[in-house]
């Protein structure tokens, strides 16, 4: 494998192509043989199979009867990531009483490339007919999480962001031209909000709110969700949307706070 362009002298290849048979892990598709490894990561057999073996000794990867799996401990990278930020903490509390009060799931999601990917969730059990996790990703533009984030990018970043494609593994059933997205996210820059109403896929309607650290920077975006069938648009707008902008404030006020309070480590 050639070595990668714009790359600095620090920068470690192996760690890189580690991080690589990671992600090759496709969705729905849990189990994967070398061969589909190896191509997934542009990697020689050999040294996806080395990859694999480590993965597998450091308890990231299992051997399968069909090739080899991720196991759950690989959650612990993106729970370092979450839990450094303090952000689940702050959110917790606010989020839980977010859906007691309306009955419906709700999430923090970021945007990593053209995707976003959920980092926190409290859910409520209803069928959907996308499931949701901590890790899932979706195609930002057709979901509220992703248009209030979006949103608050200046026009080159929005265009480099959009550029990456997605790693979702899934075709959202809204593609916009470049000016009715544009015109989406002037609305949604204007108002401070986002909405969709089926737009990622048949069923799923969902309300969300920026969420700003200390600096009035948008680092994630909170949700409300629901099933088009159970809960009315008007409904999301006079009930919902309400709620979810008072918690979005809350938690927005609570990180910006976290910020502001001294660490001190003692041994």
């Amino acid at each position: 494998m050639p070595a990668r362009p714009d790359t600095g002298p620090d920068f470690i290849e192996a760690l890189a192509r580690g991080l690589d048979v990671i992600r090759s892990f496709q969705p729905l598709k849990p189990v994967m043989t070398l061969s589909e490894v190896a191509a997934a990561a542009s990697l020689a057999r050999p040294t996806a199979r080395r990859i694999l073996l480590t993965l597998v000794e450091l308890g990231y990867a299992r051997q399968s009867d069909g090739g080899f799996a991720l196991t759950p401990k690989v959650l612990e990278l993106g729970v370092t990531y979450v839990r450094s930020m303090g952000l689940w903490d702050v959110a917790r509390p606010h989020m839980e009483r977010l859906v007691s009060r309306t009955g419906e799931s709700c999430s923090i999601a970021q945007l990593d490339g053209s995707d976003i990917v959920y980092v926190a969730r409290v859910a409520v059990p209803k069928i959907v007919t996308l499931s949701v996790q901590i890790g899932t990703r979706f195609p930002a533009l057709p979901t509220s999480l992703g248009k209030v984030q979006l949103a608050a990018l200046d026009p080159q970043e929005l265009e480099a962001v959009l550029a990456q494609p997605t790693r979702s593994g899934l075709t959202a059933r809204w593609q916009p031209d470049r000016a009715e997205r544009d015109a989406e996210l002037r609305d949604v820059r204007a108002r401070g909000w986002a909405l969709t109403d089926e737009q990622l896929a048949p069923g799923i309607r969902s309300v969300a709110a920026p969420l700003r650290d200390g600096d009035g920077k948008v680092v994630a975006g909170l949700n409300v969700n629901c099933h088009a069938a159970e809960t009315s648009l008007q409904h999301m707008l006079d009930h919902h949307l309400p709620l979810l902008l008072q918690t979005a404030g809350d938690i927005s006020a609570d990180f910006a706070r976290l910020g502001t309070v001294p660490h001190v480590v003692v041994a």
